[in-house]
């Protein structure tokens, strides 16, 4: 039992420093990759598409587009969307589904960090990350990682991945609709389509356009150039 315990803690010392190095080195260094790539690279028996770049070489619409669709309250909460999490309890409650209230940051944490899938033990490690994330890194900088490493179809992670795979063009070049396509499909990038979307597909991204035009000068204030 004893030596049980010191093998635990010992994981534990090993997770703590994986955490803190990681946080204080990604705030300045791109991710060489993240935990869902390797996964993906094993999957497929090759490398995926992930080519990072800075933010200011994404073009506009396409931040908007995910901030429109996957966090509108990014600039205004501290990792969590607090008020998410609460409205996803109640319908938990309600149903017994435990639907996602994963703000851009908490994404971001568990991308670099933690393994796929669900579940509450995941997403109790999760939030403390994103917290922390939310304190060291400045929010343009989560942004930033956000959009390199997302998974954004099979095989690409990132938004120049994505631009090149799915349109054939950079990042930089996405006009309106072929952001809000991307955007549209984050959700489940290897079901979905950016470059072939299905009515669905098509549906939401005239929806995650609509919420681009609404935004606020308040809602993108915090990573404005």
């Amino acid at each position: 039992m004893r030596i049980l315990l010191r093998l635990v803690k010992v994981m534990l010392l090993v997770l703590l420093v994986f955490w803190g190095g990681g946080l204080l080195l990604f705030r300045f260094v791109d991710p060489p990759l993240t935990p869902l790539m390797v996964i993906r690279s094993v999957e497929r028996g090759a490398l995926v598409s992930y080519r990072p770049v800075g933010l200011s070489s994404v073009a506009p619409a396409l931040v908007r587009a995910v901030i429109a669709s996957e966090d509108a309250r990014f600039c205004f909460h501290h990792g969590i969307d607090l008020g998410a999490v609460q409205e996803a309890l109640e319908d938990y409650g309600e149903t017994g589904r435990l639907r996602g209230a994963s703000t851009i940051t908490m994404q971001v944490a568990r991308n670099l960090f933690l393994w796929p899938g669900g579940g509450f033990v995941r997403k109790a490690v999760e939030a403390p990350l994103a917290v922390a994330l939310d304190v060291f890194w400045p929010k343009r900088r989560i942004l930033e990682v956000y959009l390199n490493v997302a998974e954004t179809g099979p095989g690409l992670f990132g938004a120049e991945a994505a631009a090149r795979g799915h349109f054939g063009k950079a990042a930089a070049r996405l006009s309106q609709a072929e952001a809000a396509r991307i955007a549209a499909v984050l959700p489940n990038p290897n079901r979905w389509n950016a470059a072939r979307p299905t009515a669905y597909v098509e549906r939401r991204t005239s929806v995650i356009l609509g919420r681009m035009g609404r935004l606020s000068r308040d809602q993108t204030a915090c990573f404005a150039s």
